[in-house]
């Protein structure tokens, strides 16, 4: 399935067929279970009819504005595009893509109505993803009333970040969790990681963060394993670990923890989903999250 795909009633494919061929899309005829068939294999739908129509057939399939794809909404005569989920996720910049074939975009979100930029949108300049994504409310309602700066900080460094920060990171699919024994070596973490994203099929350019307890911020030999790879290293709280959901019995309860890798995997994951449980490696467990 192509990333983007049209869908819209037979009687206005020969319309359809312009916005599709203009989006090296595909084309589809809508039926009453089309949207559910493409809403987890692309990122991105124009529906060429009724708003109405559209709302109906998406409302039930909603997850999450960072899961669903971008969904715009184009009047069957070519006249409007409205994006309808998805604004600060990609559904804004389709609807401007579609203003080279004449359809008027109609953007709805705050930030770009006032002429501003959303955290997405700023993310998205710099090739990045946000890693705290319950941050883009507060701090994007603070981009409307006031310039709120943005720091590039080039590492090593270490960042402690409230909750009205949002932090971009490199954009990647998936979170890997780690717990250490004292002393470890950064060759025993790499070794670990390699064997454990090896196993997994995954590689290095695919990996979003690196998550540990901060308990290990003192840690030599970890620290210099995450800072030689391109990923970054993010240290949670015992409150954040401890809400993750439960998955594997783990030693971590000595510290107060129900676990370190598993959790830490999960906690800023985007989709909540193990790939790998946590696995023992020598000294280091690991576990990967998308």
């Amino acid at each position: 399935m192509n990333k983007t795909v049209v869908i819209a009633f037979p009687r206005s494919f020969s319309k359809a067929q312009r916005i599709a061929t203009y989006l090296d899309a595909d084309l589809l005829a809508y039926d009453a279970g089309v949207f559910a068939r493409v809403f987890g294999t692309t990122r991105r739908i124009v529906a060429m009819m009724a708003t109405g129509i559209v709302v109906r057939s998406v409302a039930p399939l909603l997850k999450n504005k960072w899961i669903d794809p971008a969904v715009v909404v184009v009047s069957p005569d070519l006249s409007y595009a409205v994006p309808l989920i998805g604004g600060h996720h990609g559904a804004n910049k389709l609807a401007r893509e579609l203003a080279s074939l004449g359809i008027r975009p109609v953007v709805t979100t705050a930030t770009e109505v006032t002429g501003k930029e959303s955290v997405e949108a700023i993310a998205e300049q710099h090739g990045c993803d946000v890693l705290n994504r319950d941050s883009t409310l507060p701090v994007n309602a603070a981009i409307l009333d006031s310039e709120v700066p943005v720091y590039p900080i080039n590492g090593p460094a270490v960042v402690i970040a409230g909750p009205r920060v949002s932090v971009l990171l490199n954009k990647g699919v998936y979170g890997i969790g780690i717990g250490c024994r004292k002393g470890v070596s950064k060759e025993e973490v790499l070794d670990a990681i390699n064997q454990a994203l090896t196993a997994c099929g995954i590689s290095q350019e695919d990996v979003f963060f690196f998550a540990t307890t901060v308990k290990k911020m003192g840690e030599p030999g970890l620290i210099a394993a995450i800072a030689s790879l391109s990923a970054g290293l993010i240290f949670l709280d015992d409150k954040t670990i401890n809400t993750q959901p439960h998955r594997s019995l783990s030693r971590a309860g000595r510290i107060g923890l129900l676990g370190v890798a598993e959790p830490c995997a999960l906690a800023l994951s985007k989709h909540k989903e193990l790939v790998m449980e946590k696995t023992v490696y020598g000294r280091v467990t690991v576990a990967i999250a998308r």
